[in-house]
């Protein structure tokens, strides 16, 4: 069969010609329909935290595909209790001792930011939202609000018009604090714009800036949640946030998303104020509790993996950012670099026109990834 031609017929053009169809995986790898064997650094962006086929996740959605797949939020499962006091236990671990946290499941990051969003509104309606220049937070059209990229944002305005997008900079965020900012959204290291860390100092002062103006401090944790850094969540040991987004590696490939509040910002929503038909999900939940119970004995070595392969490309010549095994690899014509090293046999991505993103399973060894340092040698 011609995979290529069927999903012409069958699919909408939204991504463009696939780069290649995935038949399976194991471990960190993944085989195409002709039976060529890849190296997945790019892990579905950020999302298959254990690699292909762990027998974690393998073994939590078959038993609970005994028991039951779904049910209405009319009622509670098992499962999602168990993830949200699993959540509680790794904020907990990061940082928040004795805070109170409660929990709202859904589906993707995206739907976490909307969900935000509305709890943004209900702190201080009408209210204004700051996001920052750069910054990527879902595309459905509350979302794409907050994503400041005009090529994905122009066209479909007008959108929300109550976002304000300044630069990352403390000048910006104190000219833009007022008594009516409901909340700023940041990212502690914003992915989709080539893997860039915001500074200590810029996000400190956004919690000051907040707590003058009586705003909530929302930190978009999508991609760098759940371990990806080396910590359950990027921005614990900086500051501390009001309402946290989570999806991507929560559940390991499987899909789901989670809005944490924290203090107040738990205390918003009542019933009818959002809802969400599949949100905390019991298979996709109990594949997030199989996830979390795996990551909590690895987040040393994720650091020590991501410190090593950056030391390692450094030593090749190459510029990186980034934290853990969310990397940035700083190069000339990075498109190009992409499809050949997908030749080669290794997935990344160029997020932009000279970074390519590094962001594997977080099982990774440092004896998988030499391979891809060799070819980034021999292609420097």
């Amino acid at each position: 069969m011609n995979y290529e031609d069927l999903y012409r017929q069958t699919m909408m053009n939204a991504f463009g010609s696939p780069q290649l169809v995935i038949d399976r995986g194991v471990g960190v790898y993944v085989w195409d329909t002709n039976g060529k064997k890849y190296l997945d650094l790019l892990a579905g962006i950020a999302v298959n935290t254990l690699g292909y086929g762990h027998p974690a996740i393998v073994n939590a959605i078959s038993e609970q595909a005994k028991k039951v797949t779904h049910t209405s939020n009319f009622f509670a499962t098992v499962p999602q209790l168990e993830l949200a006091e699993k959540l509680q236990h790794a904020l907990s671990d990061d940082g928040y001792v004795g805070a109170s946290a409660r929990m709202f499941f859904c589906n993707s990051g995206t739907e976490a930011n909307e969900a935000a969003m509305k709890i943004a509104l209900l702190h201080k309606p009408q209210g204004t939202i700051i996001a920052l220049k750069n910054g990527f937070h879902g595309r459905t059209l509350g979302a794409l609000s907050l994503t400041h990229k005009p090529a994905i944002r122009e066209p479909f305005e007008p959108l929300p018009g109550n976002v304000l997008f300044i630069e990352p900079t403390i000048a910006a965020l104190d000219a833009a604090a007022n008594d009516g900012v409901a909340a700023i959204f940041v990212e502690t290291i914003q992915g989709e714009a080539g893997v860039q860390p915001l500074s200590e100092e810029f996000l400190r002062r956004a919690r000051s800036v907040a707590d003058r103006s009586n705003a909530l401090l929302v930190v978009d944790e999508v991609q760098t949640g759940i371990g990806r850094t080396g910590r359950w969540f990027a921005h614990s040991d900086i500051v501390k946030a009001d309402v946290i987004t989570l999806a991507k590696g929560l559940g390991g490939g499987v899909p789901i998303g989670a809005v944490i509040g924290i203090e107040h910002g738990g205390q918003l929503m009542g019933p009818g104020s959002h809802g969400s038909t599949f949100g905390g999900n019991p298979l996709a939940a109990a594949a997030a509790v199989a996830v979390l119970g795996e990551v909590e004995g690895m987040l040393a070595d994720v650091s020590s993996t991501g410190d090593w392969l950056r030391s390692e490309l450094e030593l090749i010549g190459y510029e990186t950012r980034g934290a853990g095994l969310l990397i940035g690899v700083v190069v000339d014509q990075a498109t190009e670099l992409q499809k050949e090293l997908l030749e080669r046999g290794f997935i990344v991505n160029a997020p932009n026109d000279d970074t390519i993103r590094v962001v594997p399973p977080l099982i990774i060894t440092r004896a998988e990834l030499q391979p891809f340092i060799d070819v980034m040698k021999e292609l420097r």
